[in-house]
């Protein structure tokens, strides 16, 4: 087993712990100190003096179409897959995969297939069975079944409330949806929520303020993303967050005049409202696409969402004198323990070894994940199989 330490990193765990050494190995912290003593010649150990440069967990996207998204526009509108290094270079370490409004010719035996691949490459990724329409993609036959016999699931999801590209469930429909999460959750231990993609109807969380008030159901079980695309939605998106629903914010771009706000706006805002700082993350929707509709609902362009979104909205809040410390939880701690991803999104003896030093000016400078250097200098160590133009070892 190759070891690594790693000396004079400034941490932030998110919490500052001041400049520390760490040794990793296995895929793990195994050591977390103010100075780690020279290790016997013998050992197979790589160090990497970071001088004082800023080392923070990986980044969780709880959000991604690793399969790629799209499809609104016509069968050359599908997005490709994503290839390992569009998140490395980001400094994100777990990707959260899932399907959207093509559940028909992606479906979950893809997504669970490049999940591996993810895997495989040396990153840690989950997913959500399901997509924007009921009845829901699955493997198995069963949104239950699926959550408690396919370890990488972890919940249900995209699922589209308030877009005219929604299958539009009834109340009733997303109540059982939602109890079949949660029943799965407590039987095995994982998240069991239901990710809800927000459009821009009018309705907003009608349905999810129903459920909350009606039935017994936890508020942990529902997590709205997209919902600083309307302020309205973003003030609706407060009040649930106020009744313990966690909520995702989207780090797309926001034009100047746009009735909506950016991640950052948006992150700060919540982190003014009073409300449990805990509940509130920030995702990048990286591979969806991103169009744009008509009156009549046609695409008039499209773009495409980058897991590098994350890191230019931490840098634009440090740029605004936000403390990372302040920050940083939104993009690492918070969707660890929403997802319920023991390990994750922190710096910590026994963690998992997902990390992320920055160089001065927020830029990604080296990534670890599970224990691997994969950017180094901020320069990539490791490709995907593919990415080369041909297979890799």
């Amino acid at each position: 087993m190759t070891l690594l330490h790693l000396r004079n990193a400034q941490v932030c765990a998110p919490q500052p712990l001041g400049t520390l050494d760490l040794l990793l190995g296995g895929g793990k912290i195994l050591a977390l100190e103010s100075s780690l003593p020279d290790l016997p010649a013998g050992l197979d150990v790589e160090t990497i003096d970071l001088a004082g440069r800023r080392l923070i967990p990986g980044l969780i996207d709880g959000h991604v179409h690793v399969t790629g998204g799209g499809g609104e526009a016509g069968f050359r509108s599908r997005v490709p897959p994503l290839a390992p290094s569009r998140f490395t270079r980001a400094g994100v370490t777990t990707a959260i995969g899932l399907l959207g409004t093509d559940d028909t010719t992606r479906g979950t035996r893809g997504l669970l297939a490049h999940i591996h691949a993810l895997r495989e490459e040396g990153l840690s990724a989950f997913g959500y069975c399901g997509g924007y329409h009921l009845p829901p993609a699955t493997l198995t036959g069963s949104v239950r079944d699926d959550l408690v016999f396919v370890e990488a699931l972890i919940g249900i999801g995209e699922v589209a409330l308030s877009d005219h590209r929604s299958s539009q469930p009834t109340f009733e429909e997303l109540v059982k949806l939602a109890a079949d999460a949660h029943v799965a959750g407590l039987l095995t231990g994982k998240a069991g929520i239901v990710h809800l993609h927000l459009g821009d109807g009018v309705r907003g969380l009608e349905l999810v303020r129903r459920a909350l008030a009606e039935t017994e159901l936890p508020a942990r079980v529902f997590q709205p993303t997209h919902v600083n695309r309307r302020r309205a939605l973003f003030d609706e998106a407060l009040e649930l967050a106020r009744n313990g629903s966690p909520i995702d914010l989207t780090a797309f771009p926001v034009a100047e005049d746009e009735d909506a706000w950016s991640a950052a706006d948006a992150l700060l805002r919540a982190l003014d409202a009073g409300i449990d700082p805990a509940l509130v993350t920030v995702s990048s929707d990286a591979g969806g696409s991103l169009p744009c509709f008509d009156a009549d609902g046609v695409v008039t362009h499209m773009d495409v969402g980058e897991s590098g979104a994350l890191l230019a909205t931490l840098r634009e809040l440090l740029g605004r004198g936000v403390p990372l410390e302040r920050a940083l939880p939104a993009f690492t701690a918070n969707p660890a323990r929403q997802l319920r991803l023991a390990g994750k999104g922190r710096i910590a003896r026994g963690a998992d070894a997902d990390l992320v030093a920055l160089d001065d000016r927020g830029a990604v400078d080296l990534v670890i994940a599970r224990g691997a250097v994969h950017v180094r200098d901020g320069s990539l160590q490791r490709q995907g199989w593919f990415e080369a133009g041909r297979p890799t070892d």
